[in-house]
């Protein structure tokens, strides 16, 4: 059976169909979106999943990837203002949200992004004392992802962190260093001595001026029961009791010989000739307190009984 034309025409036009329909199917993975260009100029963007294009006319432009990325950021040497030199490295997380500026906005994007990151920090730890740098690392971060955020936003991306990893001070530096922080934490330590010792002597001048003062009391009440009680035998006196004398004698004279007694110097007390009044006296006592104990009555007769019979001779009435 001889070919025809047709027959040979239909093969080509399946062949045609099937590569047109190959060419312009395209395929775009999860995390990523590519541009399309026709005759050289962008159109559209495709999204994940399947998308057709125009076969010979449209093709794929760029493949960015939508996701988040890692940046290292290398270790470079930066002065700072007060003329210290460190070492210092970092991290930067970037994602791409406009995948046709950061195609067209920029040429070479991670390489943009790098040297923009490493231009900032030493414009922004430059700026800094070598104290400030090392003590404030996450102001230092927050500066930094907002000069470089808002320098890489015409890119169409997003800067999420920068971090500063290692800040590496020179060896001398660092021997310094700790030298001075030993001298701060001994003049610490010899403040704190001090504040203790003054409390301490402020709390030991406040127990003695709380001992003075309960001792004043103390010899302020002995004093006034004193002058009571001579006041009392002074009105006694006044009165003309003789017992109270007595008393009062004997109280002192008994006082100034039991300090004789006591004294750790003597071995052998000599009593003075006087000291015979003493019973005398210790009879005044006991007197008194008989008449203050007993009722009137019994008193006056006992002081009658207590009077000598009195003796008659033949020749007396």
């Amino acid at each position: 059976m001889p070919f025809t034309g047709l027959d040979v025409l239909i093969p080509i036009l399946v062949i045609l169909v099937l590569l047109f329909l190959f060419t312009g199917i395209k395929t775009v993975p999860q995390g990523y979106n590519y541009t399309v260009e026709r005759f050289g100029r962008y159109t559209k963007t495709l999204s994940p999943g399947l998308n057709l294009i125009i076969p010979f006319i449209d093709r794929i432009g760029a493949k960015m990837n939508m996701m988040e990325q890692v940046l290292d950021v290398p270790t470079q040497e930066i002065i700072t203002r007060d003329n210290a030199i460190v070492a210092v490295d970092g991290i930067a997380f970037y994602q791409v949200l406009n995948a046709p500026q950061a195609a067209y906005q920029v040429s070479g994007l991670q390489n943009a992004i790098l040297n923009l990151t490493m231009t900032n920090i030493r414009t922004v730890m430059g700026s800094m004392d070598l104290d400030e740098l090392l003590s404030n690392r996450d102001a230092i971060n927050e500066r930094l992802l907002r000069v470089v955020d808002e320098a890489a936003h015409p890119w169409g991306i997003k800067l999420t962190r920068v971090e500063i990893k290692d800040i590496n001070p020179p060896a001398n530096l660092v021997e310094s260093m700790g030298r001075q922080m030993m001298a701060e934490r001994n003049k610490r330590a010899q403040i704190l001595a001090a504040e203790g010792l003054k409390q301490s002597q402020i709390l030991e001048a406040e127990g003695r001026r709380e001992a003075a003062f309960r001792d004043a009391e103390a010899r302020e009440r002995s004093a006034e029961a004193e002058a009571r009680a001579t006041q009392v035998v002074s009105e006694a006196i006044a009165k003309g009791d003789v017992q109270a004398i007595n008393y009062f004698v004997a109280q002192k004279y008994t006082e100034a010989l039991a300090k004789i007694g006591s004294s750790s110097n003597n071995k052998i007390v000599l009593m003075p000739f006087e000291a015979s009044s003493l019973i005398g006296s210790l009879g005044g006592i006991g007197a008194i307190a008989q008449e203050v104990f007993r009722p009137e009555g019994t008193a006056g007769a006992q002081r009658q009984s207590s009077r000598p019979p009195v003796t008659r001779t033949p020749d007396q009435k």
